[in-house]
């Protein structure tokens, strides 16, 4: 491993062991941190496979009662009974702090104009009923769908990030540290005995 190149000195092996500890202090936090993020990661992983599982399946259901109600309904009416929203739905976004990244934070509310549908039940089979009821119920899945996905992949590149800083450190920055430490150690080591042997040497001549 390459040191550091620094003037082997007294102050500058202080400095060097200040580093020392900082670095290997912020590894241990920054190690801590990566395994934290991952069980988060991991749990929000189960969420969302079991989110995106429960999505699909209410989609392809409204998909089919759509495509029964279409093909029993006139292309007129059902382009006009479809088009009338009967829910109104409202998206609000935030962001919230998950180990200290800014992942989106998505508030549903939704808003029934009438208890009633918005077309005549004469005109419409009771496919169409169904395809609305699920359609309505399926748009809040999907907005919370879209933030806890969006929050995986955030959290994701930060533990890539993160993981990144803890091998600089691990592999890089404190083996440098220390095996310049080691070497300025030897190297005062080296002069003080270049001092002593000098000394003994003049004293011997005295």
């Amino acid at each position: 491993m390459a040191r550091l190149n620094v003037n082997p000195t007294r102050m500058e092996l202080k400095k060097l062991k200040g580093r020392l500890d900082t670095a290997v202090r912020g590894h241990k936090l920054l190690k801590d941190k990566s395994d934290e993020m991952i069980r988060r990661f991991s749990v929000m992983i189960k969420r969302n496979k079991a989110l995106r599982d429960e999505v699909e399946k209410e989609l392809a259901l409204t998909l089919k009662d759509f495509s029964v109600a279409r093909s029993v309904t006139s292309p007129y009416s059902a382009e006009a009974a479809f088009a009338m929203p009967s829910v109104q739905v409202k998206a609000d976004c935030a962001v919230q702090s998950v180990m200290g990244v800014a992942v989106p934070k998505i508030s549903v509310s939704t808003d029934r104009r009438s208890e009633e549908l918005p077309y005549a039940y004469p005109e419409i089979t009771s496919e169409a009923d169904y395809s609305v009821e699920r359609a309505a119920a399926l748009i809040p899945k999907l907005l919370q769908l879209a933030e806890v996905e969006k929050s995986v992949r955030m959290l994701a590149d930060e533990i890539e990030r993160n993981k990144r800083r803890v091998n600089a450190l691990e592999y890089v920055m404190i083996p440098q540290l220390r095996e310049t430490i080691k070497y300025i150690k030897s190297k005062l080591d080296e002069n003080e005995r270049s001092a002593v042997i000098r000394l003994m040497k003049v004293k011997s001549k005295a």
